[in-house]
């Protein structure tokens, strides 16, 4: 079985519960096995494949899946699943409703067995419609955060093909890789590419070699339940040609081993996720042999948003405090819409932070990393966590820095706002009281948003220096600015872009300003000089965008669906 496919399954097996009130007083469900040996094996297929999308209290990644049995007939569930493509174009209205809010197609699964869609249907019957979360908010929630629309500029930069990563799902299905992240080592300049599968590859003479195969390195490696678990990040050390070491996060199943960041025994732990710290035997071979040490672990509520990204300042020069410091993006993981948001927004917990760590000191609590004195909270009281350098972060899904010394992290959202936030130490950046410029009722419905108080000036949070809303986008992936010299037309702009659509942004450095809003742009592209989308390049509605930038400072494209990475090329006005 393909895995991590019931992610995408349950994308839309929810929904239907929202688009099939007509025929609630119809659905038969005395057919559906209510057998414990069936729904455990259901429920933990469900835990392992669906749970970083799903849950049964509040619409996540995808809707939450609590009643869908009870809307939707099995039958029906079971022939979408085995052929959705079949049915959405017969015609049936309620997969025409699906398509036309999803925008993507779900591939085919006819090689599931009869249990296992037997199991999962009969663990998602156990499952009541949740509850209506009553919201006190007084204010009225926003239908259109965001009214002004995202206008298209007269920049269009031409994508060459550089290379096509080796499929690392099954049967060869979109999407073909989970290609996420470019980044090089940065004394050879050497190029990267990380699959979330478990390959780092090295580029040499733009043909894709294995460099690093985590799951042969960690014997407990789960790339489940899907989009961002797996191999998670990388990162070499400044120093990394003479002392040859290189940083990863990869997760492991829950329980694997005591975690240094948690909470009550109480709440679930799905997987945990791991930073490791690598010593090559020899920094210039071609591939990786050598040992790794842990140097923390962390428990996670679901399986979205954990540690994607590391990354050491690029502009730090030896002799500079920064040199050598870590910088770890830790998203909430899930904890709010599941019920506990109480484990965001504290300086207690690392859910939703930027910590910074040394890791070759020795004064954490587990001994194994050094927290810097710089940072804002080194001395703090004992409850606060050291590390912690910005917090307030739903899924800082990815750091960099502007030549100018700004750093910026790309923040993705929950249901209405994606943002571009500037980081200082020590600053609030609001999850889950807000989402972007915007209130949020952390304890009411997750999907609305609401003007900012009179009185928000006594909370202190650092508002985003650009934003755009979920009639332009889904999920924001993290860019660059351009730091290349082939291509004069990208001086001085941020480009970034949406995940899952593909769409493709910019703002202007000149703008990025603390207390104001950068004006987001989008800009075009061609490829053998015909203007094409990255829709229509990986022939997926669901594009996977994620950007990498060169030792030159040049600028590039990922998609997973497809596993292609391209290069900007050109650009015209």
């Amino acid at each position: 079985m393909k895995k991590g496919s019931l992610l995408i399954i349950s994308i839309f097996l929810l929904q239907f519960y929202f688009i099939a009130c007509h025929n609630r007083d119809n659905v038969n469900t005395s057919t559906i096995s209510q057998d414990s040996a069936v729904i455990a094996t259901g429920e933990a297929a469900f835990i392992l494949h669906c749970s970083g999308c799903h849950n049964f209290r509040e619409d996540g990644i995808g809707p939450q899946l609590g009643g869908i049995t009870k809307e939707i007939s099995a039958d029906w569930i079971s022939r979408f699943i085995i052929d959705p493509k079949k049915i959405i174009q017969s015609g049936d209205e309620r997969a025409q409703q699906l398509i036309k809010k999803y925008k993507i197609m779900m591939p085919s699964f006819a090689s599931f067995t009869n249990d296992e869609m037997n199991g999962i249907i009969a663990f998602l019957n156990t499952r009541a419609k949740p509850a209506i979360n009553a919201d006190t908010t007084k204010a009225k929630a926003l239908a259109n955060p965001i009214p002004d629309s995202i206008k298209i500029s007269e920049l269009v930069a031409g994508l060459q093909l550089v290379t096509q990563i080796p499929p690392s799902s099954d049967s060869n299905k979109l999407p073909l890789t989970r290609i996420t992240k470019l980044d090089i080592e940065p004394n050879s300049g050497n190029t990267f590419i990380l699959d979330l599968h478990g390959k780092l590859y090295k580029l040499q003479n733009n043909k894709p070699v294995v460099y690093m195969d985590i799951k042969k390195l960690e014997p407990k490696f789960i790339s489940e339940p899907g989009l961002a678990t797996g191999f998670g990040s990388f990162a070499f050390h400044p120093d990394f040609a003479k002392n040859g070491l290189l940083y990863t996060t990869h997760t492991e199943p829950a329980g694997t081993a005591k975690a240094d960041f948690g909470y009550e025994d109480s709440i679930k732990v799905t997987l945990q996720w791991v930073l490791t710290v690598w010593k090559a035997d020899d920094p210039a071979a071609a591939t990786f042999s050598g040992k790794g040490r842990e140097l923390l672990r962390v428990n996670m509520v679901s399986g979205i948003h954990g540690i994607q990204e590391i990354i050491f300042n690029p502009l730090a020069k030896r002799g500079d405090e920064d040199y050598g410091l870590l910088y770890i993006g830790i998203g909430e993981g899930g904890c709010v819409e599941n019920g506990y948001p109480f484990l965001a927004h504290s300086k207690e917990h690392v859910y939703g932070t930027v910590l910074r760590i040394d890791p070759k000191g020795n004064n954490s609590v587990n001994g194994k990393y050094g927290i810097p004195q710089s940072n804002p909270f080194a001395t703090a009281d004992n409850k606060v966590l050291k590390e912690i350098y910005a917090f307030g972060f739903r899924n800082p899904h990815r750091i960099t820095w502007s030549r100018d010394g700004k750093m910026l992290v790309c923040n993705v959202g929950h249901g209405n706002i994606e943002s571009v936030d500037m980081i200082l130490p020590g600053h609030d950046y609001g999850w889950p009281i807000r989402e972007g410029s915007f209130m949020l009722n952390p304890y009411g419905k997750l999907n609305n948003v609401y003007p900012l108080p009179p009185d928000d000036s006594i909370y202190k949070v650092t508002y985003p220096v650009a934003e755009y809303d979920h009639d332009e986008g889904k999920a924001i992936c993290g860019g660059y600015e351009y730091w290349g010299t082939a291509i004069p037309q990208l001086k001085g702009k941020f480009l970034f872009g949406d995940i899952p659509t593909g769409r493709l942004f910019y703002i202007d450095m000149a703008d990025i300003k603390l207390g104001k809003q950068a004006t987001i742009k989008e800009w075009k592209i061609t490829f053998n000089g015909e203007q094409k989308s990255l829709r229509e390049l990986c022939g997926s509605d669901r594009v996977d965008l994620h950007f990498g930038r060169d030792a030159n400072g040049e600028i590039y494209i990922l998609t997973k669906a497809d596993g292609k990475v391209y290069k900007l090329a050109s650009a015209h006005m």
